[in-house]
């Protein structure tokens, strides 16, 4: 099939939603990577082989039979819940679901529209049948999300009918390239990968080179330890990615494009693919798109999981087959990119961000977010949460409604402590910044940036030294260690936070700490080397007591470090068994039996398996 006009694509789009809407039962089970690792895929090939028994209902593989329709969609949401199921058109929303609980959906909701109620997500004795009685969705914004969990992901008609590429359509045939750069501009669309520059006004540089040979480029890439944003866009809606950087290729004049994905996210690969060959099949993409004049070649490439690939001239370097390493600035990417020509490089969220800006107006984005960073950002949420998953809100919403409204505040009832946002190039926010509003321009007056948006959650049993030592470990072991600064300095860094939390540490540590911070993050050669000591220097600004009480006192409040943990028995509860003794495997633990034992914390390499061996929780840890 190929769509050669505006009223070719309105025509594709009434017959697929005709189709769409001839199923009088659509499954749909949430197969991104989160769900497909509690199962997901042996949900749907379950649900498959029961509608087969099922006199007249199809799968998703024939789809030219209404009736039943079983189909694999983007992430749902609700990560931590999966794996998930939303039944149509009841507008059920099922969690937990097991392999078990396939033949019970089957027949009584996919036949008879009974819920399986204990299927529902519920809180507080409150049960939510609904979607959009969950707290965690209700309360959340999707613009960039808007599709994923609602259309199968991997069908280009369920993208079309749900008003896909209509944005495309407007920009070919009502819009001058000049004008999609113009209104991208107005609306105030910042980068979404970390560094928030405006995405009109590098559109327009590019644009403006003398250089006809221009390139797009999406950094899919995506990095930063517990962020999955990029990827779940790309596993759940390819599609508006892709009509992104073909708008931006046909604003820019530009014929190739390239999309870089670490090579750890096969199922975007392989959802990446399909949607190319599908839109190339429908004449929206490759040659004469629409049957325009306009052309623009997409092209994958695989990244090899180097951190430092997120940086834009490392990973344009990376897709020329050079080591990515990053370059001196100027020139810039927009002046010289990929094979030394103009480049336009954002990431897989401000892509998906453009589609709805072309089809509803700069006006319309800018009534979303602030008034410097207006729209929406999606975040991963994650650790010591009750509800982690992907979520999507306004730009300038605070902490508090992130965590305790729509993740449903910390686990057990645990007192908060922190927020680590922004990855490892991040920086940490405290209570004191619950009620701040999140944007680009805001957490920068707290030593931290938004990054890509992961949001790590941390409570009182979390180490702040320790989360700095980690994140100190990762960027030092990702540096390129094409630049001293970087190279040499994150390792001296990292050798004295080793230092502190093994108990080993000295006063005169801290303000090294701080000297190494502050060069490191003047002098580095690219934005990742400049923001790599910022976990340290956020830490350090709002728990330089914990430091202290490392170097000073020898001692970890959260009873984290395992140098610094004290290991005793409580004669109370000792029986004298010597079962702890036994298993030291150092000999530290000594006694007579039936009286009790004690333990040499001389001798004692805090493994732990005295605790583990004693039957009467005799055994207890001082920090």
């Amino acid at each position: 099939m190929n769509i050669t006009s505006k009223e070719a694509l309105i025509t594709q789009k009434e017959a697929v939603q005709k189709h769409l809407d001839s199923y009088t039962c659509r499954v749909l089970i949430c197969c991104g990577t989160g769900c497909m690792a509690s199962g997901a895929q042996k949900i749907y090939d379950e649900m498959s082989v029961l509608c087969k028994d099922v006199e007249g209902v199809t799968i998703e593989m024939q789809k030219d039979i209404p009736h039943l329709h079983v189909a694999k969609t983007g992430c749902q949401g609700l990560c931590e819940l999966g794996p998930l199921m939303r039944i149509e058109p009841y507008d059920y929303q099922y969690v937990k679901v097991q392999v078990e609980d396939c033949k019970e959906i089957v027949e009584k909701t996919v036949l008879q529209g009974i819920p399986v109620e204990r299927l529902f997500y519920s809180s507080n004795n409150e049960v939510c049948p609904h979607p959009d009685d969950i707290p965690f969705l209700k309360l959340q914004t999707r613009i960039v999300l808007e599709n994923c969990g609602k259309i199968d992901a991997e069908s280009i008609d369920e993208y079309i009918a749900a008003g896909g590429f209509s944005a495309l359509s407007k920009a070919l045939f009502e819009m001058t390239p000049q004008e999609v750069i113009d209104e991208v501009s107005k609306s105030g669309l910042r980068g979404r990968g970390g560094a928030g520059f405006p995405a009109g006004k590098k559109w327009g540089q590019v644009a403006r080179q003398p250089e006809k040979t221009r390139y797009v480029v999406c950094n899919g890439d995506e990095g930063d330890p517990g962020a999955f944003m990029d990827g779940s866009v790309m596993e759940g809606d390819p599609y508006k990615m892709i009509e992104g950087m073909i708008l931006a290729a046909y604003a820019v004049g530009a014929q190739e494009g390239y999309i870089y994905v670490r090579a750890e996210y096969p199922l975007s690969v392989k959802r990446l693919r399909m949607a190319i060959a599908q839109a190339e099949e429908y004449g929206l993409l490759g040659d004469h798109i629409m049957g325009t004049d306009v052309s623009f070649r997409l092209h994958i490439n695989r990244g090899a999981g180097a951190f430092v690939c997120g940086e834009g001239s490392a990973l344009t370097a990376s897709i020329e087959g050079n080591r990515g390493m990053p370059r001196v600035k100027p020139p810039r990417t927009v002046e010289k990119g990929l094979f030394e020509k103009p480049t336009v490089l954002n990431n897989v969220e401000t892509y998906a961000n453009v589609p709805n800006i072309i089809l509803k107006g700069a006006d319309w984005f800018r009534t979303i977010g602030t008034e410097g960073s207006p729209g929406t950002k999606t975040f991963s949420l994650t650790g010591s949460i009750e509800n982690t998953g992907l979520i999507e809100v306004p730009m300038g919403t605070t902490l508090r409604h992130i965590i305790y409204d729509i993740g449903g505040g910390l686990k057990s009832g645990a007192a908060f402590k922190g927020v680590q946002i922004g990855g490892p190039s991040g920086g940490c926010l405290v209570e004191e910044h619950l009620d701040q509003p999140l944007d680009f321009d805001a957490v920068k007056k707290f030593d931290a940036i938004m990054g890509s948006g992961g949001l790590v959650v941390m409570d009182e049993n979390t180490c702040m030294v320790e989360v700095a030592r980690f994140f100190m470990s990762f960027t030092q072991r990702e540096s390129c260690g094409k630049c001293v600064p970087c190279r040499e300095g994150t390792k001296r860094m990292l050798e004295i936070l080793e230092r502190i939390v093994d108990g080993k540490g000295k006063m005169e540590d801290l303000d090294q700490l701080e000297e190494l911070a502050s060069m490191v993050k003047s002098m580095a050669l690219c934005g990742l080397g400049k923001s790599a000591p910022l976990p340290v220097i956020s830490t350090l600004k709002r728990f330089r007591k914990e430091y202290e009480e490392h170097i000073v006192d020898k001692k970890c409040r959260a009873k984290v470090c395992t140098a610094m943990r004290q290991f005793h028995i409580n004669p109370e509860f000792c029986k004298g068994c010597g079962k702890c003794a036994k298993n030291c495997p150092v000999g530290a633990i000594t006694g007579v039996r039936k009286k009790a034992y004690t333990i040499n914390n001389e001798l004692c390499i805090k493994c732990d398996t005295c605790r583990d061996n004693c039957a009467f929780d005799a055994i207890y840890v001082e920090a």
